[in-house]
């Protein structure tokens, strides 16, 4: 008995999953308020969307996933988190790769998670470079 699912069928699957998984970590990311469960939603989802990416994804969905991660770290107060997964994506972003807007985002999670680390110089100068990508966009 052959019930074994192909791997495009697998691919396809992973795919599906990464996407929803991110949107929905992105949905409650920007809910007003969020109950322990949402947190513990986004943040579970945040995870299952790179992990989905990982099998199936390009380097640059690896590293959204890595801006979604970091966005997510920095809301729940996981300061050292947010600032390791939005290293990761500035790396990525810096060195070329992606759109304008991607390496906006990236400064602005760096921003983010500077601000729950209470590191003020860290803020202002990722804050400044965020802003002057974003406006260049």
């Amino acid at each position: 008995m052959d019930n074994v699912p192909s791997p495009e069928l697998t691919a396809q699957w992973h795919r599906r999953f990464a996407a929803s998984c991110n949107n929905r970590a992105w949905a409650l990311s920007w809910q007003e308020t969020r109950s322990d469960q949402d947190n513990r939603e986004m943040l579970d989802v945040a995870h299952a969307a790179s992990y989905h990416w990982d099998k199936v994804g390009t380097a640059l969905n690896h590293a959204r996933a890595d801006v979604t991660l970091a966005h997510v770290h920095a809301l729940l107060g996981h300061g050292e988190l947010a600032l390791a997964y939005a290293r990761a994506c500035l790396a990525f972003f810096e060195a070329g790769n992606g759109e304008d807007w991607d390496l906006a985002f990236a400064h602005m999670e760096m921003a983010l998670a500077a601000v729950v680390l209470g590191d003020r110089d860290l803020y202002d100068r990722h804050y400044a470079l965020a802003t002057q990508l974003g406006q260049a966009v």
